[in-house]
């Protein structure tokens, strides 16, 4: 995770680099790519929360930008005939979605309109970037994530997962309490002189039937990738503990605070589009029907005549 880059083209060799990087105009340019999911809101917004303490944090869009500066002086003692100093930094740009690429871009010191006394700008700047990477790995929740992904693909205990999570971040800070649970602001309707938005808490079942109007009264969520490559749209999901799971599906959609799991939706539909899944800590059940098959829908209603709490809506397409 730590290598130093050269100054041609750049092939990161460690188990989480996927690709080769190029410079661009006598710049270092460098880029990891991370083998794991960063879209839910709410870990957005954790890392953030988590880091804004150590790093200058911000967000545009998708990406999250974290901000090294520091100081570098021509002598030791400020108070000496002739003291100078400069202000320089380093950002690490972190592209959240299916995967994450982390990548950085060092400038030539004269950017900072830095003085020709300071020394080694590129290879500070090249370990700073790196220890910033490394500090975001191990301390915020892409920690969990990554020992999560190596007991999975390499299949070793949590604990293995882990050392090799911190041999691979030999440069990290450690931050105390850098995964907050970031507070999500409950959604404000979609369009005006609609009912209210619809607000839940997660501690019951929600009652039937599904409200079939309920994309002017939650706004969307963080899509659910199915097994299958499907993208399964949500509406009003807070976070992913699955206390408040909201509407799940673009045309065939459940309300999985209003689901029962009883299955009678799956041995109904003749085109296999539900399959069971699991999702602890929904006070409705712990498994649910997820449309992994959605684009297959033939339309036939049949799903929706027989589940019991009446929380399926079929929204036939043309």
């Amino acid at each position: 995770m730590s290598l130093l880059l050269k100054d041609r083209i750049y092939t990161m060799q460690a188990p989480t680099a996927k690709r080769g990087v190029y410079p661009m105009h006598g710049y270092k340019l460098g880029l990891y790519r991370l083998p794991i999911k960063l879209e839910d809101p709410s870990e957005i917004k954790s890392i953030i929360e988590g880091m804004k303490k150590t790093f200058g944090m911000d967000q545009y869009a998708d990406r999250i930008y974290a901000t090294y500066n520091w100081i570098e002086e021509n002598m030791p003692d400020p108070d000496a005939d002739g003291y100078e100093s400069v202000e320089l930094s380093v950002t690490v740009e972190i592209v959240t979605g299916e995967v994450i690429d982390a990548i950085y871009q060092i400038y030539p010191v004269e950017k900072f309109a830095a003085p020709q006394w300071v020394k080694d700008y590129r290879r500070k700047a090249d370990h700073f970037a790196k220890m910033i990477i490394d500090t975001l790995l191990r301390n915020t929740i892409l920690a969990d994530k990554m020992v999560e992904h190596f007991m999975k693909t390499e299949k070793m205990s949590e604990v293995k997962a882990g050392a090799k999570l911190n041999e691979l971040t030999p440069l990290a800070q450690i931050v105390l309490d850098a995964k907050p649970i970031a507070k999500i602001e409950p959604p404000k309707p979609a369009v005006e002189g609609k009912k209210q938005v619809v607000t839940r808490d997660g501690e019951a079942a929600v009652p039937g039937p599904i409200d079939i109007e309920y994309k002017d009264k939650m706004d969307p969520s963080a899509p659910f990738k199915a097994k299958t490559g499907n993208m399964v749209q949500t509406w009003g999901r807070v976070g992913t503990d699955n206390k408040v799971m909201g509407v799940w599906g673009e045309f065939v959609s459940v309300d999985f605070d209003m689901c029962i799991g009883d299955g009678a939706c799956i041995d109904a539909c003749p085109v296999a589009v539900y399959e069971f899944f699991d999702f602890p800590g929904n006070a409705g059940s712990t498994k649910k029907p997820l449309q992994i098959n959605e684009p297959d829908c033939i339309f036939c209603l049949a799903c929706e005549g027989v589940c019991p709490p009446q929380a399926i809506k079929i929204y036939p397409q043309s």
